[in-house]
């Protein structure tokens, strides 16, 4: 989570030093180890330094290894011993003790293979490249986009950083809002278009993606997308276990590279599987560490912390418990607090930056549990008419029967009885309505009500064989949960790390069968026998009690909305429902519209220009 920021001039002319450092001096919360600059001409680059690996003990950015070529980067590497093979192969020289960091490898790959190098790279990463022999300013950002890059062109001017508001501080970048953003976060609480921000003149650089700017104007491309496999047929079950080890075991090790760890886990099957995967290779390197786990409880899921107790005993590492929903205080609307972008439960903010607050004395680097729910999705109908399609009428009724004794019951009967549990529980209205509350003008100028046909009738299924996995991770919720958890919003300096959605392990999770391997993710059950208790092996999915936790965030609501005359652009306040007890749509809606009117309250705070 090091700070980047870099400007530079197309047209030649000089970079003002001064408001380099200035930008980089704006991202020492970033970076509390080190900082430094480039200026040379045209270019101005900074970064911050915060050290989450041993490698970063020599580390120093901007970097160059030819006075021409310069980087700057916030950057993991993961695979590295395949990376450096490939480089030296390429001609690069002899690794040198006590080996290269993670920009240095970077910049490499960049001399090596150009604009390509993004293919032989595996990570999470964002950089800029200045390419002094082309005169060219090369950016790049991860392939699921777990690290944020933003940028704004303004004429000749590149402004570009790892964080909004660095960018926003530039004299040449307004504060004109982007309407379409503010229109998505409205309907849909997540801006839709990956490439834009809530920002007029700030773009981002979308995941699996880079830019190049030759001259004045830009290239941008897409260097990958998630791959569309063959099922894996193995002979042997024991093949599909070894293989979720192996990759899981290599995807945990590149995330650790530190002595102390710590684990956002919770009571269900996913953390606590990495919890052990990390206790288990840390325990192989011989040398003292420190494994620490935190949960956040509710008393929507009142069984979690037992869950995760278990599991943490059974591993024998410390656990924390933090309950997200001790409030007592709703006034929320009444705290000065900014965030880069609008964020839809704003009125979590106070308390959840005090929980942050107190991890950053935990660890600087947290492991996090998201992606199996997605990834093993189970797709039983689109799997099985595969198999009947092709031929393969033994194996649908092989792996259909497997499904069946698994869990003693048909693959269906999951929703059937979720649906009759929780009648009675949530109040919720059937369905999402187009609101009445957005401003005729404002709809109209931009066509929102065609958007929003078009939102709720699209298809991003791709995959033939597994297509709710595959298009759930095209989601743009994805991007505000990584940014949700980075340190601009935050406020802490910490980093958190997805062993689930390295690249390695999605291939494979879209790959296994769905059945019997994705039912009730039956494969990391299967898997971690022997390794966690077999309270947490058998437990089913947790329910939420959705019913009380909307009477908990209509509390929020409960104070008059005092709208800003901004606010009035959009919506229009005399049109919002009265109801914010027990109903879905009403209260998440009201929730956004109170979100937003606070952002728009404070956003400028963060935004006086040097």
């Amino acid at each position: 989570m090091s700070g980047i920021v870099g400007i530079v001039h197309l047209d030649g002319s000089a970079v003002n030093s001064d408001l380099v450092h200035k930008l980089t001096d704006f991202l020492s919360f970033r970076g509390v180890d080190g900082r430094h600059t480039h200026i040379q001409g045209n270019v101005g680059f900074g970064h911050t330094l915060f050290k989450t690996t041993e490698e970063c003990e020599w580390a120093s950015q901007p970097l160059t290894l030819d006075g021409k070529n310069w980087i700057v980067a916030d950057a993991r590497v993961d695979a590295r011993d395949e990376l450096v093979a490939n480089l030296k192969s390429a001609g690069q020289r002899e690794v040198e003790p006590p080996g290269w960091t993670d920009a240095e490898l970077i910049l490499r790959a960049y001399n090596a293979w150009g604009e390509n190098c993004v293919e032989h790279l595996l990570g999470d990463f964002a950089f800029a490249i200045w390419d002094g022999s082309r005169q060219q300013l090369f950016c790049a950002r991860d392939h699921m986009g777990v690290k944020p890059f933003y940028y704004a062109q303004v004429g000749s001017t590149v402004i570009f950083s790892n964080t909004l508001d660095c960018v926003r501080q530039h004299p040449l970048v307004s504060n004109k809002l982007n309407d379409l953003a503010i229109a998505d976060f409205l309907l849909f609480s997540v801006n839709q278009d990956p490439a834009t921000t809530s920002f007029h003149d700030i773009r981002r650089i979308p995941p699996a993606h880079f830019m190049a700017w030759p001259h004045c104007r830009p290239k941008q491309q897409r260097y990958w997308s998630m791959p569309v496999d063959e099922p894996l047929f193995y002979k042997r079950k024991n093949e599909y276990v070894d293989q979720f080890h192996e990759l899981l075991g290599k995807s945990v090790h590149d995330r650790l590279r530190a002595r102390r760890i710590g684990i956002l886990m919770s009571g269900g099957l996913d953390s606590p599987t990495l919890a052990a995967v990390a206790h288990q290779r840390m325990s192989q390197r011989n040398m003292t560490f420190e494994l620490r786990a935190v949960t956040r409880t509710s008393k929507f899921v009142p069984s979690e912390n037992r869950y995760a107790s278990k599991a943490a005993n059974h591993l024998g590492i410390q656990i924390d418990f933090h309950d997200w929903t001790d409030v007592t205080d709703f006034r929320w609307e009444h705290i000065s607090f900014a965030l880069p972008e609008p964020t839809p439960v704003a009125c979590l903010v106070p308390s959840d930056r005090q929980f942050w607050h107190k991890l950053k004395t935990y660890s600087r680097v947290f492991l996090y549990g998201e992606g199996p729910d997605n990834a093993l999705a189970l797709d039983w109908k689109a799997y099985v008419g595969y198999l009947l399609k092709t031929g393969r009428h033994k194996q649908a009724f092989v792996d259909l029967l497997a499904g069946i004794v698994r869990e003693k019951r048909p693959p269906f009967w999951g929703r059937i009885w979720n649906t009759i549990a929780n009648l009675g529980d949530c109040q919720a209205e059937p369905g999402q309505k187009y609101p009445v509350w957005l401003d005729k003008r404002f709809e109209s100028r931009l066509q929102l009500r065609d958007r929003w046909r078009a939102y709720n009738s699209a298809n991003l299924a791709v995959h033939p064989i597994r297509p709710t996995a595959y298009a759930s991770f095209q989601n743009p919720l994805w991007q505000r949960l990584f940014e949700h958890l980075d340190a601009s919003s935050i406020g802490g300096t910490f980093e958190v790390r997805y062993p689930f959605l390295d690249l390695r392990m999605l291939r494979f999770f879209l790959a296994v069968p769905a059945l019997p391997w994705c039912r009730s993710k039956y494969l990391i059950r299967e898997a971690m026998r022997g390794y966690l208790p077999n309270a947490i092996l058998r437990r089913k999915k947790a329910t939420t009690r959705l019913g009380s936790l909307y009477n908990f965030l209509s509390k929020f609501c409960q104070n008059p909305l005092v709208p800003t005359s901004e606010i009035r652009a959009f919506i229009i306040p005399q049109r919002l429902s009265p109801r914010s007890v027990a109903h879905e749509n009403d209260v998440e809606s009201n929730l956004r519209i109170r979100s937003l009117n606070h952002w728009l309250q404070n956003y400028r705070r963060s935004s006086d220009n040097l």
